[in-house]
């Protein structure tokens, strides 16, 4: 048995607080929102995950308790929302011994820095073991036991397999890698290919654009995660197309819900207050743009869906031009 503390308790948090007391771990829960961990302990029940009721096991950390929710750990799972990240981990620094394993489940890119959430751990907690959990993983369904694939990046093979260890159950089963830039990568881009899936729906169209926008999104995903060093099979695998199918097509998705009142006619900002959560692929379309200027690969989707977000774009003129682009290949001729 592992004492583990989730540092973040948005619904991502809570499943997987569920999943690491289900197998066998001491699990404890931290969030810098007081009213938040007072109504967790009053109701054992998340909010946004009506249903789902939480273990009496699983133990609940004040907002200003954050050194006993980081010191005496075998495993923090850093769950706050991405526009979150370095903050917490300034938070953190203090508290962390040398080797503490700090295992990130968010989604996301830093717009100021263009770094991933993993390397803004790393330089504001150098002395800590940084990794990452990523993958098709709806916390919804998490929650319930549904069946649900991941995987864990580390920097060593050993501490990958230790995330995997504490994570892996019957319902839950984990891989291991040592590619983290391109795991980090492929959820953070997916998430603005979503919200292209989205505006597409939102607009009325059907399978055929839904399956476009998947498989043409995956290609800019690929093209630009190479270019900066991640593996061709990562963007193959579960953190590459599996996350992009999923966050495409299910409702759980805020990317796509957002996504859908974008295309039905509302703003950005409209949208985000009725999805009523943090909507990563919104902070993340700019670092993506820029990440692919920087990087000099072509990103048509994600361009699009920055101009539609930031610039008042129409989405009808989005999609129709991103289907009077230049002709190309898919396949280079020999």
């Amino acid at each position: 048995m592992a004492k583990i503390s989730i540092i973040g308790t948005g619904t991502w948090g809570i499943a997987l607080s569920i999943l690491l007391h289900q197998n066998g771990h001491e699990v404890s829960a931290w969030s810098a929102i007081q009213d938040e961990i007072t109504y967790l302990r009053e109701n054992r029940m998340h909010r946004s995950l009506p249903g789902v009721k939480i273990p009496e096991e699983i133990t609940w950390i004040d907002a200003d308790d954050l050194r006993d929710a980081c010191m005496g750990k075998d495993l923090l799972v850093l769950a706050v929302p991405s526009i979150f990240t370095r903050e917490t981990c300034r938070k953190m620094k203090p508290y962390i011994r040398d080797g503490q394993i700090i295992v990130n489940v968010a989604k996301g890119i830093e717009e100021q820095t263009l770094m991933t959430l993993t390397e803004q751990m790393e330089e504001e907690i150098p002395r800590a073991d940084a990794a990452v959990l990523s993958g098709p993983s709806h916390a919804e369904e998490v929650s319930r036991g549904i069946p649900t694939t991941c995987v864990a990046g580390a920097r060593t093979r050993k501490t990958a397999e230790l995330i995997q260890n504490y994570f892996m159950s019957p319902v839950f089963r984990v891989y291991t890698s040592p590619d983290v830039l391109g795991i980090e990568l492929g959820g953070a881009l997916k998430n603005v290919i979503a919200l292209a899936a989205g505006v597409a729906d939102g607009l009325g169209y059907g399978d055929n654009t839904k399956a476009a926008l998947i498989t043409r999104g995956i290609a800019e995903i690929s093209r630009l995660g190479m270019a900066m060093g991640g593996r061709a099979e990562t963007f193959s695998g579960l953190s590459g197309i599996g996350d992009l199918i999923v966050t495409c097509a299910s409702m759980h998705s805020r990317n796509r819900r957002a996504g859908i009142l974008i295309g039905q006619g509302k703003s950005m900002e409209e949208a985000m207050r009725e999805v009523n959560m943090v909507v990563e692929g919104v902070y993340s379309a700019k670092a993506a743009l820029a990440l692919g200027k920087k990087y000099q690969v072509s990103l048509p989707i994600i361009e699009q869906v920055n101009q539609v977000l930031f610039e008042h774009k129409s989405a009808e003129e989005a999609v129709a031009d991103l289907m009077l682009r230049d002709k190309n290949m898919e396949v280079a001729w020999e």
